[in-house]
């Protein structure tokens, strides 16, 4: 499908946020038509503190008649001023041109009710968040297989976006600056999506800058560099996915921000673009000590292979790290073939089915990343049919 051009980016505008009824499959939401198809959402799937909404929905044709498959529709939060509204313009532009079995494509855009709704590829699946979360409810994280094969997924993906061209030629230098788990997504068939390219940097001449002391994403998953405003580099994703990667093995964020001292006088002010998971000024300062000796306290309990390219993913000079997301891609997937061969696509379906499954006893204990994620009406014993697949 092409992209949608017929948007008045102009049109979008800061708004209250009316919240009503969430809608279900019984009782769909009416979105919105797009070159001749209607989009109704049948589920809300992560609401932001910004407003910005996920949801899952179906289509149907100019005659009615439903269509197969589900997307995700994304409303974005409405940029305040003029400047901003160019700018995330520029950032779904960016997000047409990538094309990856890694990466959820995105189809359209569409101003409706005065906000901003992108149209992208539905996963079957639930995202990384749900499944750390899932694992911590059952008392047990995901397999070593499991995660060294979603994160050679991620890396693929990264590594594409980062080496990106425009028709000339010219690199366009693509950076996510947001690869967390609630942007990685696990489908049905084991396939890996990355989705949220909102925040991502580029070297596009012309494109407009985020604020200079405004941290766009989760701080929780930053770079060293990206959070004291230095250039930034694919390194920066690659540190970003190391800390990704020490939760799924481990099942716990690396980095707790309880014992951090006092910010030392004289550190620049920045503010974040929504309220982080973890405290912004804390994250800086246990960043700026951020050593190896942190690193192996995490992931002690790991294998020597995964130990060591989490080490270098992870090391606080950007110099240091893995070079390009390609080469820590590559690393995984060695580790992968030699201490699980075979283990692929089917084999993570049928895990991220199990521990769901498993971990749904104290789904009302934990907080899952998504609302919807269980089907409705699912009973007991169906739950026990997926642990067993």
């Amino acid at each position: 499908m092409p992209p949608s051009t017929t948007d008045d980016l102009v049109s979008t505008r800061e708004s209250p946020r009316r919240r009503t009824l969430p809608p279900t499959p019984e009782r769909p939401r009416s979105l919105f038509t797009i070159d001749g198809i209607r989009y109704e959402a049948l589920r809300e799937l992560v609401l932001l503190q910004t407003g910005e909404l996920l949801m899952l929905a179906r289509r149907f044709s100019e005659r009615g008649t439903a269509l197969p498959g589900r997307c995700f529709v994304r409303r974005l939060a409405n940029p305040a001023t003029s400047l901003r509204r160019r700018r995330l313009g520029e950032e779904i532009q960016l997000a047409f041109r990538l094309h990856h079995p890694a990466i959820a494509q995105v189809f359209h855009r569409k101003v409706h009710q005065g906000a901003l709704h992108v149209v992208m590829e539905s996963v079957d699946g639930p995202s990384l968040e749900t499944v750390v979360s899932a694992g911590v409810a059952r008392g047990k994280p995901v397999s070593e297989a499991f995660a060294l094969y979603v994160g050679a997924e991620i890396a693929e993906a990264l590594h594409h976006a980062h080496t990106l061209t425009a028709e000339d030629g010219t690199a366009l230098g693509i950076i996510h600056r947001d690869v967390n788990p609630r942007h990685v997504y696990v489908g049905a068939h084991g396939e890996v999506k990355l989705v949220n390219f909102g925040a991502a940097y580029s070297l596009v001449i012309g494109r407009e800058e985020s604020p200079a002391r405004l941290v766009r994403g989760d701080v929780a998953y930053a770079s060293p560099e990206y959070l004291e405003r230095q250039p930034l580099t694919p390194r920066s994703d690659v540190f970003s996915l190391g800390v990704l990667l020490v939760e799924l093995f481990t099942g716990k964020h690396p980095f707790d921000v309880q014992d951090v001292p006092r910010p030392p006088e004289g550190m620049s002010p920045l503010h974040s673009e929504f309220l982080p998971s973890l405290p912004l000024t804390q994250m800086r300062v246990l960043l700026a000590s951020f050593g190896p000796e942190d690193v192996e306290a995490a992931v002690e309990k790991l294998s020597p292979d995964v130990k060591q390219l989490l080490h270098a993913a992870l090391r606080s000079h950007p110099e240091e790290r893995f070079a390009t997301a390609e080469a820590l891609r590559d690393v995984m997937r060695v580790a992968l073939a030699r201490r699980h061969p075979g283990y692929g696509r089917q084999e993570a379906a049928a895990e991220w089915a199990r521990v769901l499954a498993e971990g749904s006893g104290l789904r009302d204990a934990v907080e899952f990343g998504e609302g919807g994620l269980f089907q409705e009406g699912l009973e007991a014993h169906e739950l026990k049919a997926l642990a067993k697949t």
